[in-house]
């Protein structure tokens, strides 16, 4: 990932004198939780580093606003319990911004992407200088402004936090209980409190996976659990994606009660992915397609490239998890067909590969 970049030139000469009109705690909303960054004011000569007391491992960008330039730059990886340094040396700004997002593998990301600023950023590690002008291959994205808290060493310090308020050990466990029920194991409630039902699931991934129990304390842990989610796996639900396109996919699950329908998941190319399928479901359903750079569906001879059955649920356009199927487009959701999957001997890969 992207390392630690110092500010361009033509923008420190101009910051080093206007960082100081800052007091307020932003805090953006999360299913059940919230994202919550720490404020205070801001000396103009730090180190600038993000912390990560989240149960998701994030990428950061960060947007630098002077009054008559406005810079981006990404992605930053930052696993739960880390910091990052994203900024050396001397910085005085007008604003410091930032967009955060969860990786894939957790599905639609769960830091909604909201911010009074709207600023350029790109698909891979990137540097604009001009942020608020996106050129071919920028987007533009929402961007939260946020004062770090001054620490004692001098640096600067950021911290992405859940309302559960995690504290370090508790983020790094609820984190590791995330992507052990993403894997298709037993780790719930996603809490950071540790107990046998955790140690039991970790025990059986790391034993599956062929791996020793010393990674677990291992600075790569969360990038061996990524790859090992990311790959076809003996037990649940597995997407796999063969195409050169981004896929955006959604699960439904029947426990006999009721059908829930849960999106949308992205699956980069030639990667996969386990959807979170809670239980032991009496069936369960697919559908996925393939989108652009600009989410737009992908259409092979004017025909929508996707991967789905006759079994009509509910969805939306943006992330959803919807219990009550029916009368979809009276309740303004979308009627989309879903495949039938056959879970037979406990695991199924679907694997989605171009006609």
């Amino acid at each position: 990932m992207t390392s630690a970049i110092s500010p361009p030139a033509k923008f420190t000469r101009r910051f080093r004198a206007r960082m100081r009109r800052y007091g307020r705690r932003t805090v953006l909303a999360l299913p059940a939780a919230a994202i919550s960054l720490f404020v205070s004011s801001l000396p103009a000569l730090a180190d600038l580093k993000l912390c990560n007391r989240m149960s998701y491992v994030v990428e950061a960008a960060i947007g630098i606003d002077d009054k008559s330039a406005t810079a981006t730059r990404g992605w930053f990886r930052i696993d739960p319990a880390a910091c990052r340094v994203v900024l050396q040396g001397a910085l005085t700004a007008d604003r410091i911004l930032l967009n955060a997002r969860a990786l894939g593998v957790y599905g639609a990301s769960p830091i909604p992407q909201g911010g009074n600023d709207t600023l350029c950023i790109a698909p891979e590690n990137f540097i604009i200088a001009a942020a608020r002008q996106c050129r071919t291959g920028q987007t533009p994205a929402p961007f939260t402004q946020v004062t770090p808290t001054q620490t004692d060493d001098g640096n600067l310090v950021a911290y992405l936090a859940e309302g559960s308020e995690y504290d370090d050990e508790q983020a790094r466990l609820a984190g590791i209980q995330r992507l052990l029920v993403i894997a298709g194991y037993d780790a719930a409630p996603i809490d950071g409190v540790d107990g046998p039902k955790t140690q039991a699931a970790l025990s059986a991934f790391l034993k599956n996976r062929g791996l020793s129990p010393d990674i677990v304390q291992s600075p790569n842990f969360f990038t061996a659990m990524i790859d090992a989610v990311q790959s076809p796996s003996a037990t649940g639900l597995t997407w796999c994606n063969d195409t050169p396109h981004k896929i955006m996919a959604a699960v439904a699950t029947d426990d006999g009660k009721a059908v829930t329908s849960r999106g949308w998941y992205r699956i980069d190319p030639g990667k996969c992915l386990h959807p979170d399928v809670i239980g032991q479901p009496k069936q369960v359903f697919s559908f996925a397609e393939a989108v652009d750079g600009e989410n737009r569906t992908v259409k092979l001879k004017d025909k929508p490239l996707n991967w789905g059955g006759t079994k009509e649920l509910c969805t939306r356009e943006s992330k959803f998890e919807i219990n009550e199927q029916g009368d979809c487009g009276s309740r303004g959701l979308s009627p989309i067909g879903f495949a039938v999957v056959d879970m037979t001997g406990g695991g199924k890969t679907l694997r989605f590969a171009m006609p």
